[in-house]
């Protein structure tokens, strides 16, 4: 009986006063749970090939190198430092003044060709001045050059400009190139290649959407095959070579877009670029074998993060001759590339053949950037713009020139 009370009083003061209870709790409310954190979503590569506007090459500084086993002079007689390297091949150290000159002009983007075996693990002289390759111990990247890299790397993103990082002269026909187009080759670089890679990309992990990596620049077959794989081989074709060759760069390609999605953090999403075989666009009639290179390339991944780069070389003398092979260029990367693989294309490196600031020049940047402007399509001129002691001041080498380029985008 006296329990039925109790609880009989208990609903009465609930029903009076509502906000009393049999269970006292405390009357601070509790905070309201945060937001998850929102990651902020990258533009599509498509979106930044179109954003990028005219691009230059920063050549011939940071992808300075002895190119000769048997003549590795930068490393025999210089203190290996990054200026040494830097300026070995006659440009100036790159300043933030010069970055922000094409800044001002009105150039969107600038790539960064960087060449690392001289800067990885323990490179052993013979003979003072002679190095094998298979003398080559440990796999990580000096932490002096991987400074200086970032330094110029934060030039031209804290300038607003996009930038392209790559790995430039480990490839091509210098015989001290290390990433060859070959299934053997590839078994035997893939280690290192994938912590180069991997410390590339940790060091960058958190830098926003305008940077870029670039996989490799020009790579070639055992036989140092321009134009398409097996050009070089014996009787200038030979099937099962190139066919290793395409497989090869398609490998090449996977590990480097699995090695940087890895790192986590921005690089799962960071817009990456991958070359065709030694960077070739099929330019030419002369052989039925030129467009395999991009008609071979296959994406080591889904489109949405990644772009095809490719390089093109014309005589800017020859202009009018080559003037409805330039136009097939365009029609090629459409066809090949956007429309079949779905992917925005990168001309990594273009020019008219000299630095003559000549009208021979004018005339062709003005017609090659309206034709990349229009199938929106970034391209990156390479060097001359300004070069050599220009650098230092910083002043144009080739402003006609320049100013071709940039009305053309602009």
């Amino acid at each position: 009986m006296f329990i039925k009370r109790i609880c009989f009083l208990q609903l009465v003061l609930l029903l009076l006063f509502p906000a009393v209870s049999c269970n006292p709790v405390d009357p601070t409310p509790l905070p309201p749970e945060p937001d998850p954190p929102v990651e902020e979503e990258f533009e599509t590569a498509a979106a930044a090939v179109l954003h990028m506007g005219a691009g230059w090459n920063l050549g011939n500084t940071l992808d300075s190198n002895s190119g000769s086993l048997d003549n590795m002079w930068i490393e025999a007689w210089t203190s290996r430092t990054p200026k040494d390297y830097e300026t070995a091949w006659g440009q100036p150290v790159t300043t933030r003044q010069l970055i922000h000159m094409f800044k001002e002009a009105g150039f969107g983007a600038i790539r960064v060709p960087v060449t690392w075996y001289p800067h990885i693990g323990t490179l052993t002289l013979h003979d003072t001045n002679k190095w094998n390759l298979s003398d080559w111990t440990g796999m990580t990247v000096d932490a002096a050059w991987m400074a200086r890299v970032k330094e110029v790397v934060d030039y031209v993103l804290d300038e607003g400009l996009y930038c392209i990082l790559n790995v430039h002269h480990d490839t091509g026909s210098a015989d001290t190139a290390w990433l060859i187009a070959g299934e053997a080759e590839f078994e035997d670089a893939a280690p290192r290649y994938q912590s180069l890679w991997k410390q590339i990309a940790e060091t960058f992990r958190d830098y926003g959407e305008k940077l870029l990596f670039e996989s490799y620049n020009e790579m070639l077959d055992p036989f140092d095959s321009w134009c398409f794989a097996s050009f070089a081989a014996p009787g200038n074709y030979d099937a099962a070579i190139a066919v290793a060759a395409y497989k090869s760069i398609n490998n090449y390609a996977r590990l480097f877009t699995e090695t940087v999605r890895a790192t986590g953090g921005n690089n799962v999403q960071r817009n990456l670029i991958v070359n065709t075989y030694a960077a070739c666009s099929g330019d030419g009639t002369w052989n039925p074998h030129l467009e395999d290179p991009v008609k071979s390339f296959a994406l080591p991944e889904k489109p949405g993060h990644i772009a095809v780069e490719v390089h093109s070389y014309w005589d800017a003398g020859k202009f009018n001759a080559q003037k409805a092979e330039i136009d097939a260029l365009f029609s090629r990367m459409d066809s090949q590339i956007v429309s079949r693989l779905g992917v925005p294309v990168i001309i990594g490196e273009w020019s008219g053949g000299s630095n003559d600031d000549n009208d021979a020049n004018v005339r062709f940047a003005s017609y090659f950037s309206q034709k990349a402007k229009e199938t929106g399509i970034a391209a990156f001129w390479w060097m001359g713009l300004s070069d050599g002691t220009d650098r230092a001041v910083p002043r144009w080498t080739m402003p006609r020139t320049k100013e071709a380029i940039l009305q053309a985008y602009n």
